[in-house]
């Protein structure tokens, strides 16, 4: 017989004893929602509708400088998830709601913008950790260790939105994001994948995007390419902002960086368009998410000695003069992107940003701090500081730029320096 169920905690089948199907899915669900997900859903797993559509995809060369997904093992993977492991069997799929953003002034063309998801604790964490919690819980009501379940977010070769809708949890939208009815789409996603028979939910069919095409018509940098033929949405990952600003490790076309305005990592605009946000989203529940304040840390990162004397300006609206001050020193960027999603742009990359959208502002009053970029170590930091004062495009500026070709000695930066000083 079953062992009464302790006080706070689930209860613990015997060993032997399998909870049937629909009823230990119904309880998985409900232990996600208790943890702090917005949304769960449960699908048997096995091939890909969508694994044609992805190679095509990888073949036109959309996926741009993000090589580990054409990797051959990625691809397979993301066809079946059960080369993972031959035993798995279900998915359960859960959303973290991460907010609508209140409080972040998005207009200001002196302010930097950071996508919602980002502003807080770094969301592989976060969603990765209740996910493994999950999975221990499920061991524990299962009676038995899961040894081929495996706790997936989007590092992992896993066709997370196709495993969501069929979960239930909503429809592609023609951004490509996942959209649930009544939530919108700030959320990130999380997958434990398991070997257990878990009875699944009915999935999500209807498209209600209906004729809407406020995202396509919104994008600035023209990444999104409507519908295919088969109705899957389609995105020039190369020409979209949060590719950009984030995976691109190279310059960012100069054609397109009028179109960053002041966002200096992600871009929320085709979320910021949807009929769906706009009437659904809410604020988050989970802390974590929270924008920081000046010199705040993520929730749940401790500070460390080397840290005590540095300040940043946080990632709630944050002046793009600091922010640029803050990513040419190494050791305060190190202190504002620990523990940060912001950290995978990387120190040169970010200030690479940071300088396009000092240029996209255009002020006299960023002259000092894009100078100072001029003497950065990394090349691709300098180009762009050039870039930035040719937009400035002062007595100042132009003296400024004069100084530094009289001593670059990269081509790349030379070349951007030379297009500054044009007539």
């Amino acid at each position: 017989m079953s062992r009464p169920p302790e006080t706070g905690g689930p209860r613990v089948p015997d060993r032997g004893e399998a909870p049937a199907a629909a009823t230990l899915a119904a309880r998985l669900k409900a232990r996600a929602l208790a943890e702090g997900f917005g949304l769960a859903g449960v699908c048997a797993l096995r091939p890909s509708d969508h694994a044609d559509f992805l190679r095509a995809w990888l073949e036109a060369g959309y996926h741009g400088d993000m090589a580990y997904l054409a990797r051959t093992d990625a691809v397979e993977r993301r066809a079946d998830p059960r080369t993972y492991a031959r035993d798995l069997r279900s998915a359960l799929v859960v959303a973290d709601f991460y907010g609508a953003g209140a409080g972040v002034d998005t207009r200001e063309p002196d302010r930097g913008v950071v996508a919602r998801y980002a502003r807080g604790r770094d969301y592989h964490r976060v969603v990765k950790g209740k996910v493994r919690g999950l999975l221990r819980w499920l061991e524990a009501e299962a009676g038995h260790s899961l040894p081929a379940a495996r706790a997936c977010v989007d590092t992992s070769p896993v066709l997370e939105r196709e495993l969501a809708r069929r979960a239930g949890l909503g429809w592609f939208g023609r951004n490509t994001m996942l959209i649930h009815p009544r939530r919108g789409s700030y959320f990130c996603l999380g997958v434990l994948l398991t070997e257990l028979e878990l009875t699944s939910d009915a999935p999500f069919e209807a498209d209600h995007c209906g004729t809407c095409r406020a995202c396509l018509d919104a994008c600035p940098t023209g990444a999104l390419l409507g519908r295919d033929a088969n109705g899957a949405p389609v995105m020039d990952a190369r020409r979209c902002i949060s590719y950009l600003t984030i995976e691109h490790r190279g310059p960012i076309p100069r054609e397109l960086r009028p179109a960053l305005g002041n966002r200096v990592f992600g871009c929320d605009i085709c979320q910021e368009s949807c009929p769906f946000n706009i009437r659904f989203a809410m604020e988050s529940t989970e802390a974590a998410y929270a924008a920081r304040g000046p010199g705040e840390r993520p929730a749940a990162v401790q500070a460390i000695p080397a840290e005590e004397k540095r300040t940043h300006p946080g990632t709630k609206s944050p002046s793009l003069i600091e922010l640029l001050q803050m990513a040419l020193d190494e050791a305060a960027w190190d202190s504002f992107s620990r523990g940060s999603a912001i950290r995978r742009a990387g120190r040169a990359g970010f200030a690479r940003n940071v300088c396009v959208a000092l240029g996209n502002w255009g002020s006299p009053e960023s002259l000092p701090v894009l100078t100072a970029a001029l003497s950065d170590p990394e090349p691709l930091v300098r180009a762009h500081a050039a870039w930035a004062l040719g937009r400035v495009s002062s007595v100042e500026a132009r003296a400024a730029l004069s100084s530094r070709a009289s001593v670059e000695s990269d081509e790349s930066v030379g070349s951007e320096l030379a297009a500054a000083l044009a007539p």
